[in-house]
């Protein structure tokens, strides 16, 4: 028999014997755990708790620019639909990779309509103060969970 033929003879056995040896690796019972540590590590430049509170904070808001490595939250003017003739924007930094009250800063600027055209407006310190309590505590939530978890 020349080889040409026992190659062709061999050939679907080899290729049966090679699959069905892939297959015999997904089938066990054991599976990997998975890398929980890695959920804990933080790839952005600031703390990722503060980051994700902040994001989730303004989500009604529509955001300009957001860099998380600067720790930096930009968002649009946003009117509120129950008083149209005002408008809010909110710049939020996150200061450090830990989560610690000075770690956040939260600046608001605000318009109100008059005639037709906005004009700039003063805004509570109550308001942002409001905001950086609504976020830390937000954050601190999102911490427990983890260390729950």
């Amino acid at each position: 028999m020349s080889r040409l033929k026992s190659f062709a003879i061999l050939r679907p056995a080899v290729l049966s014997l090679a699959a069905l040896s892939l297959l015999s690796a997904c089938g066990g019972r054991e599976r990997p755990e998975a890398d929980m540590a890695a959920s804990q590590v933080t790839t952005i430049g600031v703390n990722s708790y503060l980051w994700r509170a902040s994001l989730d904070a303004l989500s009604f808001m529509p955001l300009t620019q957001t860099d998380s490595n600067g720790g930096v939250i930009l968002t649009d003017w946003y009117v509120n639909p129950q008083n149209p003739g005002e408008r809010m924007k909110i710049n939020v930094s996150i200061l450090d990779q830990d989560l610690r009250a000075d770690a956040l800063r939260v600046a608001a600027s605000r318009q109100v309509s008059r005639g037709g055209t906005w004009v700039d407006a003063p805004v509570k310190a109550a308001t942002t103060q409001k905001l950086e309590q609504i976020i830390l505590t937000k954050a601190r939530d999102l911490r427990r969970g983890a260390i729950t978890n």
